[in-house]
């Protein structure tokens, strides 16, 4: 019997409840309804693990595997390794020997767990895990039993624990008591973040920092008073999730003593410095994420250098003699692969690209190539289910394209194409007022399937994206940023006539198959929420109340359901590691009408842009 999370949406808030999937309900919906996703990062074998001496040499795998290792901690003797990988589906704990023998799978729950840290004894561990209503918190496990017990609770988010050495204590990062607001000019929510110490039996928790920015990844020195860690103002959390930070996003190492809270910076030179770890010797050890020269990996506070590269997470043997790490690897994107998740009345499958969209058959579906170091000329995609080859239909160097659909008869797609710098340009562009979101302007185009019978279908100097077709094929709904106004707009695709569905700050329409709903994300109270409304401008509905940001919407082929992306989880890990703007985005599927909410998705990547597979589409051999 396995369990997957329903959540139920009040008048005000949502809640997470957890019920057994019975096989009486199994057999009632035999065959899972497929859900196609794009991922930003974290993608199977896009992170793998290392082994190293601490000054780089002699680098190789510490295992072999297709699917994604990460977050590696040493144990006290160095006998064995504690890591986290996605080889059995969910993220999961497993122990290695430094050598790459004797794997033995340490939890097995459908639930995140991750960012292990050992016991000076290396009898127990502790880690953080969704397995307590779905947001990180903390968990404690004897190795020997696997018998598990809470150490923290609460819905804001926990992170990256350190046992001291002398036992009494452990250390963690913790978003509690902060909200996560937008960043400046921007959608994405900023962490922020304070220092926190408890007792192994939940006793005596107290806070270390009191900041209005961030500090993480706290690593015990060996007098076990004072914490090592690395500390950023809130906006520059969002910056330094990009894999490779712009210059002037500098993070500093300090030391941090529990008992008076007094800083010391540590001499570590600039960068995005992260996961600091203290050393034999009173050096510091930590990892650098950023393109400035001489570049991304491991260093030393007394100045050396360790293993290169594009590395996130790094502990050390006790003789600090030897580092085991994670790293980005280079993968090849397959059109469409098999990805877990919790809810087995689904099959979640990843795509290669951004944003897709299914034909009315199944059989292809069309997306837009993902963001590159040239700001212009992300182009339109056709990829055949069944073969997994993509066609470029469309290209314009100069400008990129956005957001297909698919006709109801399946002989024309509808896109988007303007700069979109908001998208395709980091975190370059900001939106301080309407005009801001014109972004240089952008219109709504039509082709054939086959690259042919391109046109331009609006005119003018607003931002005009996310077409969506009614189910006639006769008129589409998109929305329009202008220079003094915001809203959505339906064009008579005969006629080029354009009427005015709402006035609001809106986005992501989308035509419901059955024809009497429009959905959107509407901005309200600071937050991104999902609304309905009829085609008429009547029968306004709001369907979310999370407060979060709420988005990136699908239509079930039968229109009955919704899948979206959603923050309400919060973050499941320190933004840094996770290489994506928004990485806590899970995917959910509700009714039309916003009630009986199911999570599809749980982890700490960032998932968006659901796309429902129509039923009876093409059977393909997905790559496991």
């Amino acid at each position: 019997m396995r369990t997957i999370r329903l959540v139920s949406l009040g008048a005000v808030s949502s809640l997470l409840i957890t019920c057994s999937l019975t096989a009486t309900l199994a057999a009632q919906n035999p065959t899972p309804r497929k859900i196609a996703v794009s991922r930003t990062f974290g993608n199977p074998g896009q992170v793998g693990l290392f082994i190293a001496a601490s000054d780089g040499s002699d680098e190789h795998p510490l295992l072999s595997s297709e699917d994604s290792d990460y977050d590696p901690a040493w144990s006290p003797d160095g006998s064995f390794i504690v890591f986290t990988s996605d080889r059995a589906g969910s993220a999961d704990l497993f122990l290695v020997k430094p050598d790459g023998t004797g794997l033995n799978q340490l939890t097995n729950d459908p639930a995140y767990d991750d960012q292990a840290a050992i016991s000076p004894d290396g009898k127990n561990i502790v880690f953080v895990s969704t397995r307590d209503g779905g947001t990180s918190t903390l968990l404690t496990m004897e190795i020997a039993t696997r018998q598990v017990r809470r150490l923290t609770s609460g819905k804001d988010g926990d992170f990256r624990p350190s046992w001291s050495p002398d036992g009494q204590w452990i250390a963690f990062s913790s978003s509690r008591n902060h909200a996560a607001p937008f960043a400046h000019g921007r959608w994405e929510r900023l962490q922020l973040t304070d220092l926190y110490i408890i007792h192994p039996d939940q006793s005596g928790m107290k806070k270390v920092t009191n900041r209005s920015g961030f500090c993480g990844s706290p690593r015990w020195m060996a007098d076990s008073r004072h914490l090592v860690t690395y500390c950023m103002d809130a906006e520059d959390t969002l910056a330094t999730r990009m894999a490779n930070p712009d210059p002037g996003h500098d993070t500093k190492l300090v030391s941090i003593d529990i008992n008076t809270g007094a800083l010391v910076d540590l001499p570590a030179g600039p960068g995005v410095k992260i996961n600091p770890s203290q050393l034999p010797g009173n050096d510091v050890g930590y990892v650098r994420k950023d393109k400035a020269d001489p570049g991304g990996g491991i260093y030393y506070t007394s100045g050396k250098r360790g293993p290169r590269g594009d590395i996130r997470t790094a502990s050390w043997s006790p003789d600090g003699k030897h580092v085991v790490f994670h790293k980005r690897l280079s993968i090849n994107f397959p059109a469409l692969s098999k990805a877990f998740t919790i809810n087995p009345n689904y099959e979640l499958s990843l795509t290669g690209t951004y944003i897709p969209a299914f034909s009315p058959a199944g059989d292809r579906f069309a997306t837009n190539s993902r963001p590159s170091p040239n700001p212009f000329g992300a182009s339109l995609l056709v990829t055949n289910v069944a073969t997994g080859r993509a066609e470029t239909i469309y290209q314009d160097k100069d400008r990129n394209v956005l957001a297909a659909q698919w006709s109801p008869q399946g002989n024309k797609i509808i896109f988007s194409i303007g700069a979109f710098g908001a998208f395709f340009q980091g975190f370059h562009e900001v939106f301080l007022k309407p005009a801001d979101r014109v972004e240089g302007g952008a219109q709504i185009a039509i082709i054939n399937p086959d690259g042919k019978g391109f046109e331009e279908l609006t005119s003018g100097s607003g931002n005009n994206a996310f077409p969506s077709f009614s189910p006639d094929g006769r008129r589409f709904v998109y929305r329009a940023f202008e220079k003094d106004s915001y809203g959505l707009r339906i064009m008579n695709l005969e006629t080029k006539d354009v009427t005015t569905l709402t006035k609001d700050y809106d986005n992501f329409p989308l035509w419901s198959p059955r024809g009497d709903l429009i959905m959107f994300a509407r901005l309200v109270d600071e937050a991104y929420e999902i609304y309905t409304i009829k085609p008429d401008g009547t029968g306004l509905k709001r369907l979310t109340y999370t407060h979060g940001n709420e988005a990136h919407m699908g239509w079930s082929p039968d229109g009955e359901s919704i899948a979206f992306a959603s923050s309400r989880m919060g973050f499941k890990d320190e933004g840094v590691y996770t290489d994506a703007p928004q990485p806590y985005g899970e995917i959910f599927v509700m009714h039309n009408d916003g009630t009986h909410i199911e999570q599809i998705t749980d982890n700490q990547w960032e998932e968006g842009t659901p796309a429902w597979q129509p039923e009876g589409a093409l059977q393909v051999a997905l790559q496991k």
